[in-house]
């Protein structure tokens, strides 16, 4: 076997591998006795078959499994011996590959693309500096959080007459036909069919045109109360007769809502809920903060490093490893993010090599429970006993999968850490109608 490599761009090669038929004929043989042993043949005994008719039978298959053999182990030793830190693995090069005959041919050759990495410098300094934006909890933003939060806790109750951001329970009659106590939100109708609804009382009736009214087909075929497939749109007009009218009343400050927030009896006052809602838009505010700090730091650290990476390559190799799933023009599309992501892996990658970073089993834990507290918050159930967040990161950490991801997260974090403590901070106050203004210019270049 003889492998060359030769340079095409920067940390791009084309590996060319050449294996002779005679290198493999004892592989070959080897497997053709395993063909033998197995072999069911009419007028032979399992096994027993002539090693003349097995050849014949399966020769071509039994040099072909020899040879990709001698070739994945040549190139796995190839890759060890040199050393060489490959970005993905190799790919057969489509446009200079020949066709193989494996009957006919004496000599075998295999080429294929492949790409090491840059070699990955990390040097930061108090000379680097990222701002950290802290976010300051104004008395506005934190009397509209307070409104946010009890709407989360309110209902609908019965009111006069329409308005824009109202709920009517109807009846829709047309000859025979009637629909019974349908809703309509008068928020999702456009500004025609709105003023139609508009100031209407229990009892009223009125005519409306629901294809005119309704252009979505899944909103009027839900109106309707019929399959999509179902609908007949050859007469669209309707007499509309409103049973209820509603409105959307947000909760009082009461104690039952302290409890469904926060606990049974474990906030009694109105000062303990503003307080206790001070923490919890703090602390949100705190994740807010700490998310955009660390990607600043990412986008600076990979601006600073400036890994410059094999791009061709990446592309086709992206192409081949997801086997049809993505098409050449969509992996164009999400190059520039898989570029970033690719170039801040290695960066951890050195800073955990270089620092020693190890993540240790309670770190995990700590991890899965925070997620486990966060998706029980997402529910409004804002303090679930330590027993419950116990058993359900447990759960968590019984899936490979999701340890994983958990591992990378801590990984990752101890990562922003180290560096967090290497470059200057500079912090800045700052409010969260600033910060997401900021966010979406950023989004937006």
């Amino acid at each position: 076997m003889k492998i060359e490599k030769q340079e095409t761009e920067k940390l791009t090669y084309l590996l060319n591998v050449k294996i002779e038929k005679t290198e493999a004929n004892e592989k070959k043989m080897k497997s053709l006795r395993d063909y033998r042993k197995k072999a069911e043949i009419r007028g032979f005994r399992k096994g027993m078959a002539p090693m003349g008719l097995i050849e014949k039978m399966y020769g071509t298959s039994a040099m072909a499994e020899a040879v990709n053999g001698m070739l994945s182990e040549g190139i796995n030793n190839y890759i060890k011996e040199n050393k060489l830190d490959l970005i993905g693995e190799p790919i057969p090069n489509e446009e200079l590959q020949k066709n193989i005959d494996w009957d006919k041919d004496e000599k075998f050759e295999f080429i294929f693309d492949f790409a090491v990495k840059p070699e990955v410098k990390v040097d930061a300094s108090k000379s680097d500096k990222v701002k950290y934006y802290n976010i300051k909890l104004t008395p506005e933003a934190f009397k509209e959080y307070k409104a946010d939060m009890l709407k989360q806790f309110g209902k609908l109750v019965d009111t006069e007459t329409a308005g824009e951001e109202d709920f009517m329970v109807v009846d829709l009659e047309q000859g025979d036909k009637k629909v019974e106590k349908t809703y309509v939100t008068l928020k999702t109708l456009d500004k025609d069919a709105k003023k139609q609804f508009l100031g209407k009382k229990k009892g009223d009736a009125f005519q409306i045109d629901v294809v005119k009214a309704f252009p979505n087909d899944v909103d009027r075929a839900a109106l309707l109360k019929v399959k999509k497939e179902d609908m007949d749109n050859s007469n669209p007009k309707y007499t509309v007769k409103v049973q209820e009218v509603k409105t959307f009343k947000p909760a009082e400050e009461t104690q039952e809502v302290r409890d469904r927030l926060f606990g049974k009896d474990k906030v009694k006052t109105s000062e303990e809920f503003d307080a206790k809602l001070t923490e919890k838009i703090e602390g949100e505010y705190r994740q807010e903060s700490d998310y955009k700090f660390h990607k600043d730091l990412v986008d600076y650290m990979i601006n600073k490093c400036m890994l410059e990476l094999p791009e061709s390559f990446l592309k086709k190799w992206l192409f081949k490893i997801n086997e049809g799933k993505f098409t050449m023009e969509q992996i164009e599309k999400e190059f520039p993010l898989f570029l970033q992501d690719y170039r801040w892996q290695m960066i951890t990658r050195k800073v955990v090599e270089d620092q020693k970073i190890q993540i240790k089993k309670e770190d995990l834990k700590a991890e899965a429970k925070k997620m486990t507290a966060n998706q029980f918050a997402m529910y409004g159930m804002m303090d679930v006993p330590e027993e419950q967040l116990d058993k359900y990161s447990e759960t968590v950490l019984g899936n490979d999968k999701e340890v994983s991801k958990i591992f990378e997260k801590c990984e990752e974090d101890k990562v922003v850490d180290y560096l967090k403590g290497i470059i200057t901070v500079e912090k800045k106050d700052i409010t969260r109608e600033e910060l997401v203004k900021m966010n979406a210019k950023e989004n937006n270049k």
